[in-house]
């Protein structure tokens, strides 16, 4: 019985950390992105004509 528990909490924390990870990188990535396209939108902010 105390064998199983192990196992299933193992599992879980495997999926957490796996699943954490993830997440960071996919943060991270987006920050990137949007800091990017912000930069494009300051350097051309010069060519749009309202």
């Amino acid at each position: 019985m105390g064998e199983k528990i192990y196992k299933v909490m193992k599992g879980a924390g495997a999926t957490s950390i796996t699943m954490g990870v993830v997440v960071l990188v996919v943060g991270i990535v987006s920050g990137v992105l949007l800091i990017v396209s912000g930069a494009k939108l300051i350097a051309g902010k010069s060519k749009i004509i309202f």
